[in-house]
């Protein structure tokens, strides 16, 4: 028997918090308290964003707050539970999420201190809170990644692949934050009856199930499937390790304010009540100055978020030419929903 998602999303909280996550970065990676510089408390962050992924990033943020960096890693729809938990307890200054929707969860909740408008001003308000108590620091599209050979014809939109034309072609990562994401995207666009509806037939219509992105990208390349529902920078990421020549699968962008044309974003906030709410609001500084976008752009292909920094990465559009969906991505909170809705369709 399935487990209340409740229970599910608590136990998997507990879990991120209790992990040996961190990794602060720095000299001498710990999580213990006794890092501090020059007896200055710790800067704590809780990051929804892979170790991997920030880790050489934080290490440059920990010189530039002048502080030690506490690091503490786990799913950002989990930590975001658990900060709300926490409450006023909370030893965290800084929540970096993966996604928009774990961000407007703690806002609608009152727990993020409000931005100085300057800071909030770098970002466009369709990347940046309502609000002004969070704001995004880089960008991801969902695309359609196609094997070129498998696909004569491109499908123009998400909602197209419950089609019989393309019965058992079809790859996608259910567990995965940005799948859901997109998903809470289409059920805000599109109601909760057509979403569920398009899922059972996503899942009737024999698409397959990955663990994740890169996943559902090698099967598209292998040609185990003829397309698959992916993040952007997965692939511009391969094309920079191994060569365009050397990379079989194509991406199309739809059109339209297709749901599958969303753009999230990865963002900070201050968690409100933080005794060093001054040096994570110097660590959101950072996240938007030129050298921590140029990274965002350049090292995980990612877009910039910050006016006056665009992205090098060869022959990607630019964020301004996506004909993405216009919707509030603080609307993307309500991710509780969605696990439910893709439990009771059997995806997750």
């Amino acid at each position: 028997m399935r487990r209340p998602l409740v229970r599910r999303l608590t136990a998997l909280a507990a879990a991120a918090i209790f992990l040996p996550a961190a990794a602060a970065c720095g000299s001498g990676d710990s999580t213990g308290e006794s890092g501090a510089k020059g007896g200055t408390s710790p800067l704590v962050i809780y990051s929804g964003r892979q170790q991997a992924l920030v880790k050489p990033l934080l290490a440059k943020l920990e010189k530039a707050v002048g502080a030690k960096v506490q690091v503490r890693y786990g799913d950002s729809a989990e930590l975001s539970a658990q900060l709300l938990d926490e409450g006023d307890r909370t030893k965290a200054a800084l929540f970096f999420s993966q996604d928009a929707g774990a961000l407007g969860a703690l806002s609608k909740e009152k727990r993020l201190a409000k931005l100085p408008q300057a800071t909030l001003d770098k970002v466009a308000p369709a990347y940046r809170s309502a609000n002004g108590d969070w704001t995004g620091v880089s960008g991801r599209a969902r695309v359609i990644a196609y094997h070129p050979d498998k696909t004569p014809e491109v499908p123009g939109s998400v909602r197209d692949l419950v089609e019989p034309e393309w019965k058992g072609k079809v790859g996608y990562a259910p567990t995965n934050a940005s799948f859901q994401a997109f998903v809470t995207g289409m059920r805000i666009l599109d109601g909760d009856d057509a979403t569920r509806t398009w899922l059972k037939g996503l899942k009737a219509n024999g698409a397959k199930a990955y663990a994740h992105n890169i996943a559902v990208l090698d099967a598209v390349e292998s040609g185990e499937v003829s397309v698959g529902l992916v993040n952007h920078y997965y692939w511009y990421e391969r094309v920079a390790e191994k060569g365009a020549d050397k990379v079989k699968a194509k991406l199309h962008f739809p059109r339209g304010g297709d749901p599958g044309a969303l753009v999230n974003v990865a963002g900070v906030g201050v968690l409100k009540g933080s005794g060093e709410s001054e040096q994570a609001r110097k660590a959101v500084e950072f996240l938007l100055s030129k050298e921590a976008q140029t990274y965002f752009a350049e090292d995980t292909k990612e877009y910039p978020l910050a006016a006056g920094v665009t992205s090098s990465v060869k022959d990607l559009p630019s964020l301004d030419s996506l004909d993405s969906p216009k919707i509030d991505l603080a609307r993307l909170d309500s991710l509780r929903d969605t696990l439910a809705m893709l439990q009771d369709v059997g995806m997750v």
